[in-house]
Order: C-alpha cells, then sequence, then structure tokens
C-alpha cells in the first residue's frame, strides 16, 4: 500500500506522519506500517508514525501514534504537535481540542520558540499517581520519590500517569547505562509490569532549566519524549523541587521545550512541529520502499538547527 507522508519531529523525537482520515485499516496492520516506517536501516526511519484522525464530539481531530515496535501508546505529546500542525492548518484552525487514545488535549499555535520555528502550545493531563491503574503490582498505591527495590536500591522514583506511565527519577548526573539497564527491566514486560513504562533521568541544572533523558517504552533510548518531559515537570513540582506553575526550560538529546505544571496535574508543553519532508513510500510484506521525496522544507530544518 502506498502512503503519502511528512516526516517530521518534535524536538528531535522523529516519525512518518500519515492523514488517516477517510483511511480504514486494522490496528494489526498500522503497526506492520510503523515497523516497516521506522525502521532506520529502511528509507524513512523514526521513532514510529502518527496518525491524523477523523475528530468526534468536541474534538476537531484527533490522533494515533504506533511506535517503533508496532505498540500504540496513549498518548506522544512530542508527537501531538506534529499532529496538531497538520490538523490545525488542514482544518484552518488556530486552536482544537484532540482526541487522543483515552484522553483529550487542548492544542494551539503559539509564538515560535526561534525565528522560523513553527511552535505548538499544547495542554494534557491530569497526570495522575494510582500505580494500580497501570497496573504496577507490590509497590503500594503510590510511589512518590522512593527507590524500587527491582530496579534500583538507591534511585528514587516517582510514578505518574499522564496518562502513559512513567518511572522519574532525578539525578545528579545522567548516567545513560543505568537508565538503559533500568529501562530493559520495565521493557521486559513483567509479571509486576505487564504494560511497561517510560523511564527517565532528570538532572536540574538550575531552577529555571531541567534536562532529561528517557528510555521510552517500544523505542528505546530516544532524543525526547514529550509527556516524559511533561510527567518531570509535574513530579518537581510534586515532590517540592519546583514551585508549580513556574515556566521551565526542559532540554533533551533533542533540543528543547518550554514547560509548566499545575498542582492539579495540567501539563502544558510548547515545542517545535517542525516538517523537514513531504513524500510517498510504499510498504509492503513488512518493508518500506520506492520513497518519492515531492518537497523538502531547508529553511524549517536549518531554523531547528540553529537552536
Amino acid at each position: 500500500m502506498r502512503f503519502d507522508i511528512i516526516k517530521c519531529h518534535g524536538s528531535g523525537n522523529d516519525f512518518a506522519l500519515i492523514d488517516a482520515r477517510g483511511l480504514d485499516l486494522p490496528d494489526t496492520a498500522w503497526a506492520d506500517v510503523a515497523r516497516a516506517l521506522a525502521d532506520r536501516a529502511g528509507p524513512v526511519g523514526g521513532d514510529g508514525i502518527l496518525l491524523l484522525t477523523d475528530g468526534a464530539g468536541a474534538a476537531a481531530f484527533g490522533m494515533r501514534i504506533f511506535n517503533a515496535d508496532g505498540s500504540e501508546p496513549e498518548t506522544c505529546l512530542n508527537g501531538l504537535r506534529c499532529v496538531a500542525r497538520a490538523g490545525l492548518e488542514a482544518l484552518g484552525l488556530d486552536t482544537a481540542t484532540v482526541r487522543l487514545k483515552t484522553s483529550e488535549a487542548e492544542v494551539a499555535r503559539d509564538a515560535d520558540l526561534a525565528p522560523g520555528v513553527y511552535t505548538v502550545r499544547e495542554t494534557a493531563g491530569p497526570a495522575t499517581l494510582a500505580v494500580a491503574d497501570w497496573p504496577l503490582h507490590g509497590e503500594g498505591e503510590q510511589i512518590i520519590d522512593r527507590p524500587i527495590a527491582r530496579l534500583s536500591p538507591t534511585l528514587a522514583f516517582t510514578a505518574v500517569a499522564i496518562p502513559n506511565p512513567h518511572l522519574i527519577a532525578f539525578v545528579d548526573e545522567v548516567d545513560e547505562a543505568e537508565l538503559v539497564r533500568i529501562g530493559a527491566i520495565c521493557e521486559a514486560a513483567p509479571d509486576w509490569l505487564p504494560n511497561r513504562a517510560n523511564v527517565s533521568f532528570v538532572h536540574m541544572r538550575n531552577d529555571r532549566e531541567v534536562y532529561v533523558r528517557t528510555f521510552e517504552r517500544g523505542v528505546g533510548l530516544t532524543n525526547a519524549c514529550g509527556s516524559a518531559m511533561g510527567a518531570s515537570i509535574f513530579v518537581a513540582g510534586l515532590t517540592g523541587r519546583l514551585p508549580f506553575d513556574q515556566p521551565i526550560t526542559v532540554r533533551n538529546r533533542g533540543g528543547l521545550v518550554r514547560a509548566s505544571a499545575s498542582a492539579d496535574g495540567m501539563v502544558t508543553l510548547s515545542g517545535n512541529a517542525t516538517f523537514e519532508w513531504s513524500g510517498s513510500v510504499t510498504v509492503e510484506d513488512g518493508r518500506a520502499r520506492d520513497l518519492i521525496v515531492t518537497e523538502r522544507r531547508a529553511d524549517e530544518i536549518d531554523a531547528w538547527a540553529r537552536i
């Protein structure tokens, strides 16, 4: 099957975006498409695929995301900005409610992070602390700033869903090998964590800037994870490291976003939705082939590179 795609990224989290309004494919087929298009050895590559879908009720349009391994998470806030841009432009809107897998989010065109960087503001949540909903078994009803012995005897984690599940640990420095070790334990889907979880190490540079590094379920180490950045800022407020409702710069391997979180669990991120190129590609027998690029957006790529 041939697909029109936009190669895009939010804070370095890169995807193939497909306008799936009117397309009727089963979830198993979309999972196959995701694995084929996300393959870094193939012609496209990425952390997964994004689908712009039809709206319902108050939602002007919807979003689905399939990770590189074919799994479908509840949300992806970096991907949401890219889908929001596509939906806003397609419908001629400046703001919209977006339907996600298990929740909704509010999106709007925002002031550019830097000249030429298309920027979207998104508000999602509320973040919740009930680990039984994940489920995460054997650790009580909540995990707030304390060790999980099965992961590490020393690191203090906070468990939060937004609505996809995250384990957040604040560290003096980011040890990527340790992050991968812990992420791999969660990725193995043990009986006490059957739906897996995203794991993030957060380094506070000062009271206005933090750095987040994430092992994302279904992806592995990633340049950025939007929901992890939002969850990290909420946890920083929850644990008294930062005040709520304070604008924070969140940096990651892929770039940065502006962020804030409120005591009621709502998080707001403002970041790029960069379109790099448009084209078409065939997905057949589990492989992507015959990519044709019809438009390159060098100006957007250069604008983001300057950040």
